[in-house]
């Protein structure tokens, strides 16, 4: 199986970024570079010093950098394309998919961009990072060398439509189609790049695999699949899905919330009580909801549902739980804007915030039309209870002042 080392013509502006003078712009313009000022000032200050080419890759670097910061530690030795950027794994998210290839002999990942998902696997095993974009695996290689990973990281330039081996026996694989085109976000999965039907020739030469997908995954989409489908969520927004064929396959529904990672999983939903609020509300992560687990969580809070359309939990006592914020419920009420707004009025209360599921009413609107005055804040909860428009006026609670899960 042929490695491709993709040659200096291929990247000009990383090419001479990686050079003495490349390298000497670059630190220059990390220590120029700040955000609010953009990329012009910092241009034309190194534009004083060094060729106008060099410069300017050096200032879009930088800039790049601090913005690559939020999903990368050591985003200040890496290199980044805007596009590519854009698209890659946050490092705490790929380290957490990682650490399931702890036991491959070598990982394939397939669509690797800019490397973020192959840097973490080479702390588990080989990586052979493939991709079609020379550009893209010009910055993989260009991350490795500067991370120390060169000699567990291998590029490999290929269509992953037409890949020109097989491969080789026991080998596990990430997939990570593209879901954009034309600066347009691709939902359905046989529009991705490749379609996610590629890995129907892929799984019978394959140990494990998995697929990075989007979060708004229709799972009708990937039903024919035997396949553990995994919600992953980074604090209290949802990532990805991924789906885990083979040796990692688990079970067929499991969220995962980073950081921790705190992991649940079920083999079947229970079925769970309805009823009218009781002392604490729970909201559940998006990662819960999106992975059909509400109710497995609910019997883990010994809690009940308001209400068989909606996601919100309540229960007598306070648990504390990773897997959804809490609030102490103050009262509850009929959906009525006039009380409403005269019982926050009493409250003297000037800005509101506005939480819903199950309700047509529209947030924004409903925050204007109280015409709040007042120094104090609340925060109010429109939803249903057993069928009827309600809205719960909450307190949030702090994790620390709850009983942990048993």
């Amino acid at each position: 199986m042929p490695v491709h080392q993709p040659g200096p013509r291929e990247a000009t502006g990383l090419s001479g970024l990686l050079t003495p003078a490349g390298q000497a712009a670059l630190e220059e313009a990390g220590r120029l570079a700040v955000p609010a000022a953009g990329f012009l000032p910092l241009y034309q200050r190194l534009a004083r010093r060094y060729p106008d080419g060099l410069a300017r890759a050096a200032a879009e670097q930088a800039l790049l950098r601090l913005r690559a910061a939020d999903k990368f530690s050591q985003a200040q030795r890496m290199y980044f394309s805007r596009e590519a950027l854009e698209q890659a794994t946050s490092e705490p998210v790929a380290q957490q998919r990682a650490r399931r290839f702890r036991d491959s002999e070598r990982v394939f990942d397939l669509g690797c961009g800019l490397g973020g998902d192959a840097l973490a696997l080479a702390g588990y095993a080989p990586v052979v990072g493939v991709d079609h974009r020379l550009a893209r695996l010009r910055l993989l290689t260009a991350n490795a060398e500067a991370l120390g990973l060169s000699d567990r990281i291998a590029p490999l330039c290929a269509d992953l439509r037409r890949l020109p081996w097989r491969f080789p026996k026991a080998s596990a694989a990430l997939f990570d189609p593209s879901r954009r085109a034309g600066g347009r976000r691709l939902s359905r999965t046989d529009r991705y790049q490749p379609p996610l039907s590629v890995i129907d020739a892929w799984l019978p030469g394959l140990r494990a695999l998995a697929v990075k997908l989007s979060p708004a995954l229709d799972l009708a989409e990937v039903a024919r699949y035997d396949c553990e489908v995994e919600f992953v969520a980074l604090g209290n927004e949802l990532k990805e899905a991924v789906l885990w064929f083979g040796d990692l396959r688990g079970p067929a529904r499991r969220a995962t919330i980073l950081p921790g990672p705190h992991t649940l999983t079920a083999a079947q939903e229970p079925d769970l009580e309805v009823g009218p609020p009781l002392g604490f509300l729970y909201e559940p992560n998006p990662a819960i909801m999106r992975a059909g687990l509400v109710r497995t969580l609910g019997e883990m809070l010994s809690a009940r549902l308001l209400d068989s359309t909606t996601a919100f939990l309540s229960a007598d006592t306070l648990v504390a739980t990773p897997f959804a914020r809490s609030f102490q419920i103050r009262e509850s009420l009929p959906f009525h804007l006039k009380t409403l707004r005269q019982r926050l009025r009493q409250q003297g209360v000037g800005h509101v915030t506005v939480k819903k599921r199950g309700s047509a009413v529209t947030t924004e609107v409903l925050e204007r039309r109280l015409r709040l005055r007042g120094d104090n804040e609340a925060t109010a909860v429109l939803t249903r209870v057993v069928g009827r428009p309600t809205i719960l006026l909450v307190e949030p609670v702090a994790a620390s002042g709850a009983t942990p899960a048993a």
